[in-house]
């Protein structure tokens, strides 16, 4: 048997490995992420699979066609070119990569929880893991779920709303900030008023 049906058998193996059981592939891949976006005060940080919360990141990586994304699959379910309609906000989240080295990748995956008609993921093809082994990328035209996975660990579950992990609404910060400007205004208005009486005038009654 020659060299390129050999190799062609083993790269069908693994992702038939990989579309069949993905939890090996998360296991021995990401050992944590981070999320950041739009209405996120701090980023928000995921465990790994087999630490406390790791299952929030499996279910995660899931629906956002991270392996798909990475080691490809059989059918090829990734688009090259963007889906049409409106991407909205871009959330990015880095997955931390723990090489057969020991060596750390940071693979980087961009997502649009809010697209329209259907929440879309996209990963540059090309980035390096595993020390000889590169992304698929493209893009990934993912379900509801995916975006009730976001929300469910922080993600506002709208544009333009705060997550549910702390941090003040920028609704109630501009409200507060027209306050103090009002407020401001109207102190100087009285100031400026008492100025301009003439002297000996006395204060107009009540």
């Amino acid at each position: 048997m020659t060299r390129q049906p050999i190799a062609l058998t083993a790269t069908l193996v693994a992702a038939l490995v990989i579309t069949l059981f993905p939890g090996l592939a998360l296991a021995k891949g990401a050992s944590e992420a981070e999320i950041t976006g739009p209405g996120l005060d701090d980023p928000i940080s995921l465990a790994g699979e087999g630490r406390a919360g790791g299952e929030e990141l499996m279910r995660l990586a899931e629906s956002a066609g991270f392996f798909q994304a990475v080691f490809g699959q059989v059918p090829d379910t990734m688009l090259r070119e963007r889906p049409q309609g409106t991407l909205g906000p871009r959330y990015t989240i880095a997955y931390v990569m723990p090489g057969p080295s020991g060596e750390l990748d940071r693979l980087r995956q961009d997502l649009y929880p809010y697209a329209t008609p259907d929440p879309v993921t996209y990963m540059t093809p090309g980035q390096p893991f595993f020390t000889t082994d590169r992304t698929r990328g493209g893009w990934y035209v993912a379900t509801s779920s995916f975006r009730d996975n976001l929300v469910a660990v922080g993600v506002p579950e709208s544009p333009g709303t705060g997550g549910d992990r702390g941090g003040v609404p920028w609704t109630a910060i501009g409200a507060l900030a027209a306050a103090l400007v009002l407020l401001c205004a109207a102190g100087a208005a009285i100031i400026f008023r008492r100025r301009e009486r003439p002297a000996g005038e006395a204060p107009a009654a009540p």
